[in-house]
């Protein structure tokens, strides 16, 4: 099933007189229960892409379609209200707050992703979240005390403990060595095909790109392969 349609999107930057095209017309169709893996040479325009998809940056020209909706005709409040319930986001590094335990950055989440629910909901969600990620034992320590690796399967635990439909992950093993970034990159295959997730992921490492469904090819602003 198509979750999001990436259509002919533009991309330029003006630095004074001088305008340059970071995307040249981009068109990509997610789908639900994928994992799509955005690679190529720095500076190809793969996390330009991911950031417009998000809703984090505005495209100079073309449409992102989710659910029907163009974003890039959307208020900024409206964008900022899909972020906060529909998107999920995983980066290199794993942002957690410092002086929150686990659970408290779960918590934390669910308050700022508009989650109406109750705290009995709240906890039980946090509970079935760390479940898992096989976090659960590790609710009450704090960021200093973890792994890099466990630190990023917080950081996932977070991005999903709303339950968003799309998941995007910029650079998600890039801080990990190569064990710990295989046990990230089969959560996040295992979450996305278990929770029937649309994820797009930018990565440099090719050793994650057999957990990818699809491995789409940037360079110089185009989709090549």
């Amino acid at each position: 099933m198509s979750a999001f349609t990436i259509d002919e999107v533009k991309k330029t930057f003006t630095n004074g007189e001088i305008e340059e095209e970071i995307l040249k017309g981009v068109n990509l169709t997610l789908k639900e229960g994928e994992i799509t893996a955005l690679v190529g040479p720095s500076g190809s325009g793969k996390s330009t892409i991911l950031t417009i998809a998000a809703g984090l940056q505005s495209a100079s020209g073309g449409e992102i379609i989710f659910e029907g909706k163009d974003m890039t005709k959307m208020s900024q409040e409206d964008i900022r209200h899909i972020r906060a319930t529909d998107f999920g986001f995983v980066f290199q590094s794993s942002h957690l707050v410092p002086f929150l335990t686990v659970e408290e950055q779960l918590q934390l989440m669910l308050e700022v992703s508009e989650t109406k629910t109750s705290k009995k909901e709240q906890s039980k969600a946090i509970e079935e979240i760390l479940k898992l990620v096989d976090m659960e034992h590790r609710k009450d320590a704090y960021p200093s005390s973890l792994s890099g690796g466990e630190r990023q399967r917080v950081a996932i635990a977070r991005a999903i403990i709303h339950r968003p439909k799309i998941l995007f992950a910029d650079e998600p093993t890039a801080s990990l060595d190569t064990k710990r970034s295989k046990d990230v990159m089969e959560l996040l295959q295992e979450l996305t095909r278990t929770l029937h997730l649309t994820t797009l992921m930018v990565t440099h490492d090719e050793e994650m790109l057999p957990y990818a469904d699809r491995i789409i090819t940037m360079r110089d602003g185009y989709i090549v392969e």
